[in-house]
């Protein structure tokens, strides 16, 4: 039989191609999910390595004023 003659094939193969999009919504939903939690950890890494790197420029700046003062 083909399907445009058996309706019941015909939504069978609906219903198999609903639940295949349910799966990649689902694989989808879950890839996002871990992706964001991803780009949160990113985001707080790099804001703590902007934050090491202004301390250490800091730390430079201030030596190479100590030691300016030291050649006078």
């Amino acid at each position: 039989m083909d399907n445009k003659q058996d309706p019941n094939l015909a939504l069978e193969a609906l219903e198999e191609r609903i639940d295949a999009l349910i799966q990649v919504c689902q694989s989808l939903h879950n890839e996002n999910k871990t992706l964001k939690a991803q780009h949160t950890d990113l985001v707080k890494q790099r804001t703590a390595l902007i934050e090491k790197t202004e301390n250490a420029k800091a730390r430079v700046e201030g030596m190479i004023s100590r030691l300016k003062m030291m050649e006078f």
